[in-house]
């Protein structure tokens, strides 16, 4: 799936000398996922599978990838690809929590790996992007700030230990696909 290719430079998280083989990997494949437009992800969403709640525990690395809404403005997406591929990029992953079969729960780890901001809840149930089911995150809790609660995110599994999610904005109108983003088990 994934070309054999060297990590994105100033990635936001180094590979450190201690890492396994295939932690490694997965970050290779992370970064890939970079220089992919909305299209091509947009394909290799609806290839994954949905994962269980129990797949996805612990803290996972993140990139946030593409912003479908820019696709006429390549410049500002490619500088906003560049600041996601960067150390400086503020989000570094999400934590999750199963409670068991059925739900879960998480936050986003925002600046450093201990900054824990935005609970979520998780629940597996059927995708905003096509006739399958996918694992939700749903913000709309009271701990979270008004735009926060707007955020609607999915994820769905695209290969062992990565993940692919979009991200919604729900609107009075609708729900807004707003960005992809992309999670990697490194242990």
């Amino acid at each position: 799936m994934f070309a054999e290719s060297p990590a994105v430079a100033g990635a936001p998280f180094p590979s450190p000398g201690g890492l396994s083989a295939k932690d490694h990997e997965r970050l290779q494949h992370l970064d890939a996922l970079l220089d992919r437009g909305p299209a091509e992800l947009e394909a290799l969403y609806r290839e994954a599978r949905a994962p269980r709640i129990g797949e996805v525990e612990g803290d996972l690395r993140g990139r946030m990838l593409a912003w479908p809404s820019l696709a006429s403005r390549p410049s500002l997406a490619s500088a906003l690809r560049a600041f996601a591929g960067s150390r400086s990029f503020p989000w570094r992953g999400k934590t999750f929590r199963p409670f068991g079969e059925s739900n879960g729960e998480g936050d986003n780890r925002v600046f450093s790996e201990r900054l824990r901001l935005f609970r979520f809840e998780t629940s597996i149930a059927p995708s905003r992007a096509g006739d399958f089911d996918a694992l939700q995150l749903d913000y709309d809790l009271p701990s979270n700030p008004p735009v926060i609660r707007s955020i609607k995110d999915e994820i769905r599994e695209i290969e062992p230990g990565l993940w692919l999610g979009q991200a919604y904005l729900r609107t009075r109108a609708r729900d807004v696909l707003w960005l992809y983003f992309a999670l990697a088990r490194v242990t």
